[in-house]
C-alpha cells in the first residue's frame, strides 16, 4: 500500500506573513499524522521563506512516522541534516525567486558534488532521495551517486492539459518501472491534488506520494484532519 507524506511549509508561510509563531508547523505535523499521515515532509529553504531551523529540530523531536526533509544540495543544508539526522533527507533544486520547485534536479551534470554529499549523509545513517523529472539518463545518473529513492517530478504532469497530460502520464509510468528495475525506491510529488492524483495512483510502483499545497489549501476550507484523511483514503485505498 503506498504512503502518504504530508507537507507542512505553507503552515509555516502563513505564519511567517506575519511574522509570528503561528499557526504552528510543528502542532499541524502532529494533527496530520493523527489525520493519517504516514510521514512529514519540510523544505528548509536557504533563503528560510517559511520552514525555519528551529522548526526543523522540534519535529525531529516529535514526528512519530519519518521525518523527510527537503533540501537544496548545499554544504550548509548537508551540515544541518547531519545535525539533525532525519529519516531521509531529499535533494532538490533551489533557485531564490522561484515561487515553487520548478523542475528534477540534474543529477547527470552534478555527479561529482552529488556522489560526496550522499556519501556524507549516508555516513550520517540518512537515507537519501534525489527529486527527479522522469527522464532516464537522470534516473541512471541516480543510480551512479548511490541515492537510496528517486522522487519523481510530477509537476508538469500536473500542469499538462489534454494528449500532453497523457503523454507525462506516460513518461511518470516509464520512470516508475525503471526505476525499480535500477534498484531505487520510488517516491512522487509535486502539483498533485484529489483530482490529478487518481490516473497516478493506477500505475502503481510508487512507495510514498509527498503532498502539501493540495492538502493545506483544502485545509483552510474544511479542517486540517479532513483535508488529510480525505488525501489518505485517496493514497492507502489504492
Amino acid at each position: 500500500m503506498p504512503k502518504l507524506g504530508v507537507n507542512v511549509d505553507h503552515i509555516a508561510t502563513l505564519r511567517q506573513a506575519r511574522g509570528g509563531t503561528e499557526p504552528d508547523p510543528v502542532t499541524a505535523a502532529a494533527m496530520a499524522e493523527l489525520a493519517g499521515a504516514d510521514g512529514i515532509t519540510v523544505h528548509l529553504r536557504e533563503d528560510r521563506r517559511h520552514i525555519q531551523d528551529r522548526d526543523v529540530m522540534l519535529l525531529r523531536r516529535t514526528v512519530q512516522t519519518h521525518l523527510n526533509l527537503e533540501m537544496a544540495a548545499t554544504d550548509e543544508m548537508v551540515a544541518i541534516a547531519m545535525k539533525v539526522v532525519p529519516d531521509y533527507v531529499t535533494l532538490v533544486p533551489e533557485k531564490r525567486q522561484e515561487l515553487t520547485t520548478e523542475g528534477g534536479l540534474d543529477v547527470v551534470k552534478q555527479k561529482q558534488k552529488l556522489t560526496k554529499q550522499i556519501d556524507l549523509l549516508h555516513q550520517a545513517g540518512i537515507t537519501v532521495s534525489l527529486f527527479v523529472d522522469p527522464d532516464l539518463a537522470q534516473l541512471k545518473a541516480s543510480v551512479r551517486v548511490k541515492a537510496d529513492y528517486i522522487e519523481i517530478h510530477t509537476g508538469t504532469y500536473c500542469d499538462a492539459k489534454g494528449s500532453a497530460k497523457v503523454a507525462e502520464l506516460a513518461k511518470i509510468e516509464e520512470a516508475i518501472k525503471a526505476g525499480k528495475k535500477l534498484g531505487l525506491g520510488v517516491n512522487a510529488g509535486h502539483g498533485l491534488n484529489y483530482q490529478n492524483i487518481r490516473p497516478v495512483l493506477a500505475l502503481g510502483g510508487v512507495e510514498e506520494y509527498n503532498i502539501g499545497h493540495s492538502i493545506i489549501s483544502r485545509a483552510v476550507l474544511v479542517g486540517l484532519d479532513r483535508a488529510v484523511r480525505e488525501m489518505a483514503a485517496l493514497v492507502h485505498g489504492c
